[in-house]
């Protein structure tokens, strides 16, 4: 019986495995209803006192490489910008943070090529939990006459929470995001006491209003939670062979 019972357990462990890899990842991809495009207005809202200036257009000094923290981030800073460098992989913070508040400008560059997800892609992970990808994606694209799935496009919480509408503008301008992040917590066992909840003003227009999330984001298959603490914020040098996009003005303040 111990025998059998064994067969059938590593069975079906095989079978969740195989189901895993043959996942795809247009299985969790919403195309309609396509959110309304409204105007919406860069706000450059300077860090208000206490806030912990993350770029101050000058300096990396508050940066790593994601994928080596013992290495400094190594992205491109000139004329006040931060601009993505997509062979140094991504960027995230030296330290970690709980809830907060934050506040970045990001630009795609003027002349962008290409379409959907492989134009001017990338985002800011609100949590980092780890190398390349891990974490929770504010998603950060081209969001002018760009068609793409719908909670892939910018202002979406990547692969969980569709825009409430587009306030995007065009290439070559620059776009605000406004963000307050409440940290999930877990209970002793491990299991999630509160989800994580997020609020987002694109360019001033609430697109994520108190939303909560089911777990950190996949490309491929639902998310799920797994316990952490505090946890670092992470810009994306996504891969996608469109003109890397450039930052501004980022300060985080934290929530007590």
């Amino acid at each position: 019986m111990k025998f059998l019972f064994l067969t059938a357990a590593l069975l079906g462990l095989s079978m969740t495995v195989h189901a895993q890899q043959t996942g795809k990842p247009e299985d969790t991809e919403v195309w309609k209803p396509v959110p309304k495009t409204v105007r919406g207005k860069l706000k450059t809202t300077p860090p208000p006192a206490g806030a912990l200036v993350l770029f101050d257009g000058k300096s990396l000094s508050e940066w790593v490489s994601a994928d080596d923290r013992t290495q400094p981030a190594q992205w491109t800073v000139a004329d006040g910008v931060l601009t993505v460098d997509k062979s140094k992989g991504n960027i995230e913070t030296q330290r970690t943070f709980g809830s907060y508040r934050l506040h970045l400008e990001w630009r795609v560059p003027a002349g962008i090529t290409g379409e959907g997800q492989v134009r001017g892609n990338s985002g800011v992970f609100l949590a980092s939990l780890g190398k390349g990808d891990l974490g929770y994606e504010l998603q950060i694209l081209d969001p002018h006459q760009n068609p793409t799935y719908v909670n892939g496009m910018a202002g979406s919480i990547y692969k969980q929470r569709i825009p409430l509408a587009n306030p995007g503008r065009k290439p070559g301008e620059w776009q605000s995001y406004d963000v307050l992040w409440l940290a999930p917590t877990f209970k002793p066992d491990g299991t999630v006491l509160t989800p994580a909840r997020v609020t987002v003003k694109f360019n001033g227009v609430a697109v994520q209003k108190n939303v909560a999330l089911a777990g950190p984001t996949r490309y491929i298959g639902p998310p799920q939670y797994e316990p952490h603490g505090a946890a670092p914020i992470k810009l994306q040098a996504h891969g996608d062979p469109s003109a890397p996009i450039s930052f501004r003005n980022v300060w985080v303040q934290e929530l007590k």
